[in-house]
């Protein structure tokens, strides 16, 4: 019994193993007191430093692609920008469980580490792009070199206290939301600087040739300076765990020492626990974190395309400046919001009545865009400013509390790999949302003289089904949460 008694001391979370990082971190939050702002403030910046990369090249994207060419009509750029959006998320499908699995492997760390650093070698390559197969190629190897984002959650968890990991988890969806904001913000302001500024930018310069580098070296550069701070953030995967699950020996000495029945109890636990996908509570989650995604990322890319879009067809007419402006708007509410309010909510509510009420309250918000087009001038600029920042704050909010239940729903040895899985799922979807979002939108322009749902009437109606779907999922008992051991 004393090889059992060992074995299991061995597994307790409580008991500090000199030479283990996670057990380093675990005793620093025990003395820890007060929120772990610098532990939070980590966790934004380093996925603040991919995020900017999803989206920026929404608002150029239009422009990028009639620039080189493959589109005959003005009404098919939207299908072929659709390709180029979702091939950064059909690479991050293919190798997020990867990733997931090397970092309860090997660690967090160097899967972040790697992260970082691929954002600054292929976006800057992205922005270099010459023709529309170098943009695509690019894009998926970012995506798929990419891997921290799953990992990202369950360091979030990891680092700060019980209490606190709300808040953790709050500043990863609250750096991805500012990311998809603040990135498109870079875009629409740092593209084609040799027309905006003709004073510091001339016309047969490095940047007129190159229109679209400017902000995907600006956010490159930011990555590089994330990379190398990430040297000196600690490791909390607890090393001693992994090797102690690995030993054959100590499986052995467990099987001399225990009764035949203590056995079977332990392996079927142990089978229990290693079946990701026998876990309800995490891939019912997973599930519904993929449809929010779906129509989150079918917005992005339409609403840079409905805002860019000429007037005739629907749109608004903005230039790259125009909405940056508003995306900009609505990432600082975002940050203000997520930083503050959003721990508050979630504490009165909880995750999933969180998630499902917001849900509802899109829906509306969504179904006034079309009416919101019928406006001009200054009128236009507030209403359109309120809603996309009500939008995108619903959004992250909704995403949030997910990210929660999915963290509660394994424990730390298998945080890492169920991150990765939801990433691989959630990148299928959010793969599909670009492409599909393009070709709705340039299907719904040919159809302005429709009777049913004419023009943008029948993106935002669709992108509204999306939603109702996976509100209904919100309820029981699709969407439950793990219980407490």
């Amino acid at each position: 019994m004393a090889a059992v008694e060992n074995a299991e001391s061995l597994l307790r979370k409580d008991e500090y193993v000199e030479g283990c990082p996670g057990c380093a971190v675990d005793r620093r939050k025990q003395l820890q007191r007060g929120l772990p702002l610098k532990q939070i403030l980590t966790v934004w910046m380093i996925v603040l430093a991919t995020a900017l990369t999803i989206a920026s090249l929404y608002p150029f994207l239009y422009f990028m692609i009639r620039d080189f060419h493959i589109a005959d009509r003005e009404e098919d750029i939207g299908y072929y920008a659709g390709f180029v959006g979702c091939s950064y998320m059909i690479g991050r499908a293919v190798s997020s469980t990867l990733w997931g699995v090397i970092a309860d492997r090997y660690g967090r760390k160097p899967v972040i580490i790697i992260g970082c650093a691929s954002v600054v070698v292929f976006n800057a390559l992205f922005g270099l792009s010459v023709n529309y197969w170098m943009a695509i190629i690019t894009r998926f190897l970012l995506g798929s070199m990419n891997g921290l984002l799953g990992p990202i959650k369950a360091y979030a968890c990891e680092t700060v206290r019980d209490e606190y990991q709300s808040y953790g988890l709050s500043a990863v969806s609250t750096a991805w939301g500012t990311g998809l904001v603040i990135g498109p913000a870079l875009g629409g302001f740092l593209a084609q600087p040799a027309d905006k500024f003709p004073g510091i930018f001339t016309s047969d310069s490095f940047w007129a040739r190159f229109p679209y580098f400017l902000p995907c070296l600006i956010t490159s550069i930011f990555a590089a300076a994330v990379t190398i701070a990430c040297f000196w953030i600690p490791e909390t995967l607890h090393t001693h765990i992994i090797e102690s699950t690995s030993s054959e020996g100590s499986y052995d000495a467990l099987e001399a020492a225990t009764e035949q029945s203590d056995i079977k109890e332990m392996e079927e636990n142990k089978a229990s626990k290693k079946s990701l996908f026998k876990n309800w509570p995490l891939m019912s989650s997973i599930i519904v974190y993929c449809t929010f995604s779906l129509h989150d990322m079918a917005y992005s890319e339409i609403f840079s395309l409905w805002a860019e879009s000429p007037r005739r067809l629907g749109g608004l007419g903005y230039s790259t400046e125009d909405v940056g402006s508003v995306l900009s708007v609505s990432g600082l509410g975002l940050l203000i919001f997520q930083s503050s309010l959003y721990p508050i909510v979630e504490k009165m509510l909880g995750p999933i009545m969180i998630s499902r009420v917001l849900g509802i309250v899109s829906i509306p918000l969504l179904t006034s865009y079309h009416y919101i087009a019928m406006l001009s001038g200054i009128t236009l600029s507030i209403v359109l400013n309120i809603a996309s920042l009500l939008k995108n704050v619903l959004s992250i909010s909704i995403v949030t509390g997910l990210f929660i239940l999915q963290n509660r729903a394994v424990d730390q040895d298998q945080r890492g790999a169920a991150n990765g899985l939801a990433m691989t799922f959630v990148s299928l979807f959010k793969a599909v949302g670009p492409l599909g979002g393009g070709a709705l939108f340039s299907w719904a322009v040919k159809r302005l003289d429709a009777d049913f749902l004419p023009g943008d009437q029948m993106v935002f109606f669709i992108l509204n089904i999306v939603e109702a779907i996976a509100v209904l999922m919100t309820f029981k008992p699709f969407l439950v949460e793990r219980r407490s051991n």
